[in-house]
């Protein structure tokens, strides 16, 4: 069977530590593994709409021999709320779940950030299973125990650290998957050669990147194992960000701004946040003499080259840099009034500065503005 693929290895963090299965078909495997992690547990499934028409009935056929109660949620990053919280948990208490009993959450970074904080606090925390449906997700969002919901100050401000059990990333479930949304997660292994890896981006420079936009099974494999391996060596060092976790935000308090800017409407994914994100941090890397210009050109041509999002498609939100300045100090890496921004010195090394200058920050948002 395909499933016999898979890639597998383990986030290390002593008695939270759990399992990545990488591959096709391993949504198959899903209802030995609940098994393997309490086979007498009732399963609450969260996911939405979309991704109910589109796999509904594979992961029902993966969990036919398991007690099985459905939530399905709209889709969208406006269930991010915590009206959308408080519906889930009523659910869980309606159906009268054990905090014995196990969460799943199927579907991108919304429902895995949503259905993993409902999980985290209903009864003081139940375990649950990421199966990521998205890029995104796959590569970023199911991998280091971050869950959370926005509120009107600002993206993924209440939340909490809580790790799941098990993460089953299918890449089958890759080929229903609009190419806006491919390219949404490619932003995300991107920033992994950016942030610390300069081989990694030469090799999605050279080509693996272009086969992976492609659905090349083995080009995913490869680049969502290195990004997950990535990801997973950084949080294992530093769970709750208060040190070398926070480089993982490379692009994060430009492209969050530019999120509150757009108002969570769809306008604006994520990875297309971080993907001008990163080229504005670049930029502005650039501009306070902190990195080189070819390095900056050499990004900015990636982007180009695979279609991703860039600084010039973003002109309709940038043009009120002080708003833009007032979102991204709401932004919760920074500590006493200072704000933090992950600079790059090169391709693969960057740094974590926590006095940026708010005056430099601010010219250069103006510049943007003026540019566009």
């Amino acid at each position: 069977m395909t499933h016999l693929m898979a890639e597998t290895f383990t986030v290390a963090l002593a008695e939270r530590s759990y399992n990545i299965e990488i591959g096709p078909g391993v949504l198959q495997t899903l209802g030995d593994r609940v098994n393997d992690i309490a086979p007498k547990a009732r399963i609450a499934v969260i996911m939405d709409a979309t991704v109910q028409a589109l796999h509904g009935v594979a992961i029902e056929k993966a969990l036919s021999q398991h007690d099985t109660h459905l939530i399905v949620r709209p889709e969208g990053e406006s269930q991010k709320s915590l009206v959308n919280l408080e519906e889930i948990l009523d659910s869980l208490f309606q159906a009268e779940f054990s905090r014995s009993d196990i969460v799943i959450t199927f579907g991108g970074g919304v429902i895995g950030d949503l259905g993993g904080f409902a999980a985290s606090i209903y009864k003081r925390g139940m375990p649950f299973i990421q199966v990521p449906t998205t890029l995104l997700a796959q590569v970023d969002s199911s991998v280091g125990g971050k869950t959370a919901i926005n509120n009107k100050y600002g993206k993924n401000l209440v939340g909490a650290f809580y790790q799941p059990k098990l993460v089953l990333t299918d890449t089958d479930l890759l080929k229903t998957l609009p190419v806006r949304e491919l390219k949404a997660g490619y932003a995300e292994i991107l920033k992994y050669g950016l942030l610390g890896d300069a081989a990694f981006f030469d090799k999605l420079e050279a080509g693996l990147g272009a086969d992976l936009l492609a659905l090349n099974e083995a080009a995913l494999i490869e680049a969502i194992r290195i990004s997950c391996e990535t990801k997973a060596n950084i949080v294992a060092q530093d769970e709750r960000e208060g040190g070398v976790r926070a480089l993982l935000n490379l692009g994060h308090t430009f492209g969050h701004a530019l999120e509150l800017q757009a108002g969570y409407d769809g306008d604006l994914l994520h990875g297309e946040a971080v993907s001008v994100g990163m080229e504005m941090a670049f930029r502005f890397a650039v501009e306070q003499g902190l990195c080189r210009a070819s390095d900056a050109e050499r990004l900015s041509a990636h982007l180009t080259a695979t279609n991703m999002p860039r600084i010039s498609d973003m002109a309709h939100l940038m043009t009120d840099p002080n708003a833009l300045l007032s979102h991204m100090g709401q932004d919760k890496k920074n500590e006493s009034g200072h704000l933090t921004l992950i600079l790059p010195r090169k391709i693969g090394d960057t740094y974590i500065e926590k006095r940026a200058n708010r005056g430099a920050v601010l010219r250069f948002l103006t510049q943007l503005r003026d540019k566009a």
